[in-house]
């Protein structure tokens, strides 16, 4: 039970007005650079060697303070994701996890609500 966690700030569509292909794309740049950073990891090739049933669930964090406390509390326990952070702003906008085997992560992400519009 592979899954790829996907968390985007809901504040970039409400607070700073951002249309929402602006804030797909965020999610896109994130997912395929940790695919890429580690793309040599187990649960990465299995999650890739079946395509037509990728899990991935998009949950939202609720400004940039929030995402970057995630990403911190992330690195601590060695769970590994990509900050994405939008230049030339600089504005950090989404993490992506590797996936991985649900068991492993879920606890650090259920207290986050789905993304919605």
């Amino acid at each position: 039970n592979i899954v790829q966690y996907i968390v985007v700030r809901s504040d970039l569509r409400s607070a700073l007005s951002w249309p929402l292909g602006a804030v797909i794309a965020q999610s896109c740049h994130a997912t395929a650079a940790v695919i890429h950073l580690n793309s040599e990891d187990a649960d990465t090739v299995a999650y890739l060697n079946d395509l037509d049933n990728m899990h991935k669930v998009v949950l939202e964090a609720k400004d940039e303070s929030a995402l970057v406390k995630l990403s911190e509390k992330l690195k601590e326990n060695e769970i590994k994701h990509k900050l994405w952070i939008e230049q030339p702003e600089n504005i950090p906008t989404c993490i992506a996890l590797k996936p991985y085997v649900k068991d492993t992560v879920h606890k650090y992400v259920k207290h986050l609500k789905l993304l919605k519009e």
